[in-house]
């Protein structure tokens, strides 16, 4: 432990030695008074001016370098205009307005990816508003774009780290399923990696997704969390590991089947795979910031 982590009587030992009491209580007060006049009662700490109270982590990490950050701190853009000029470097809408989510390409589905009814920056996080319009349910799958990307994959890594940090209200029938997905779309062959999943009135878990017989097979781990607190949910791929971090604590690792080709980052939030939202549903999913770092 560093010099800071000394218990504080090692250090009052210290000065009692050179000092007589006296001195020390003038000392001590002379402190004391310089504490209050550098710490303005109006200052605010980084993490203060956070909308969910926890600073973006910002520099390299113990094997990873950092190549995405994105806060969203540089104005408001309204529904109908995401990205934004602001933003529009760092961010895609992904899917247009009427691509079929996954439920929405099942025989009878008509849930869909709305970005620009849903999608909007306000108060310094990224809104998701999930509704329903004309019996449709709406949600959206925003990406990342890490260098000149202009078109899908915007951010094709292979292995990474991923963090971000979110809070929704519990809307019955709306999910996420923040995923990495092959680059190649061979899907189940070349897996999937999902972080956080669930319905938002549920507790979310990460999964890894292989195939097994030409069978999409799994296996979860659950964070016993709700969406409706702002929480952190971290995601680490490195060659045959996936752990799932939430908070800063490790809620499990995967070594089975773990994917081994490139894939990209969607913050996937759908419908109607738990049973369709009532028409009625409506509310808003926050994210406060977004970081990538690469392997380094």
């Amino acid at each position: 432990m560093g010099t800071l982590g000394r218990p504080r009587t090692s250090y009052d030992g210290m000065v009692r030695q050179r000092f007589g009491v006296r001195q020390l209580g003038k000392i001590l007060a002379m402190a004391c008074i310089g504490w209050i006049l550098i710490t303005p009662s109006s200052a605010t700490s980084p993490d203060a001016l956070s909308p969910s109270g926890q600073a973006m982590p910002v520099g390299n990490l113990p094997g990873w370098k950092q190549i995405f950050t994105a806060d969203f701190n540089h104005g408001n853009v309204p529904v109908g205009d995401f990205p934004g000029s602001a933003y529009a470097a760092r961010w895609s809408e992904n899917y247009p307005d009427g691509t079929p989510d996954t439920a929405g390409q099942l025989p009878g589905g008509n849930s869909a990816y709305y970005p620009s009814k849903v999608l909007s920056i306000r108060n310094g996080v990224l809104d998701m508003y999930l509704h329903s319009e004309n019996g449709i349910p709406m949600g959206a799958a925003p990406s990342p774009i890490i260098g000149k990307a202009t078109s899908s994959p915007f951010n094709s890594l292979l292995y990474g780290r991923y963090s971000v940090r979110f809070k929704s209200d519990a809307l019955a029938g709306f999910k996420t399923a923040w995923l990495l997905w092959p680059d190649s779309g061979l899907w189940p062959q070349d897996g999937e990696i999902d972080y956080p999943e669930q319905d938002l009135t549920k507790a979310f878990y990460g999964a890894v997704h292989w195939s097994e017989g030409g069978q999409d097979t799994f296996e979860t781990f659950q964070s016993g969390a709700a969406f409706t607190a702002w929480h952190t949910a971290t995601t680490e791929w490195t060659p045959g590991r996936v752990e799932f971090f939430l908070d800063g604590q490790s809620i499990g690792v995967s070594t089975t089947n773990v994917p081994h080709t490139p894939m990209h980052y969607i913050l996937q939030t759908e419908s109607c795979l738990t049973g369709c939202p009532a028409p009625s549903t409506s509310g808003h999913l926050d994210i406060d910031w977004v970081a990538i770092w690469s392997r380094s």
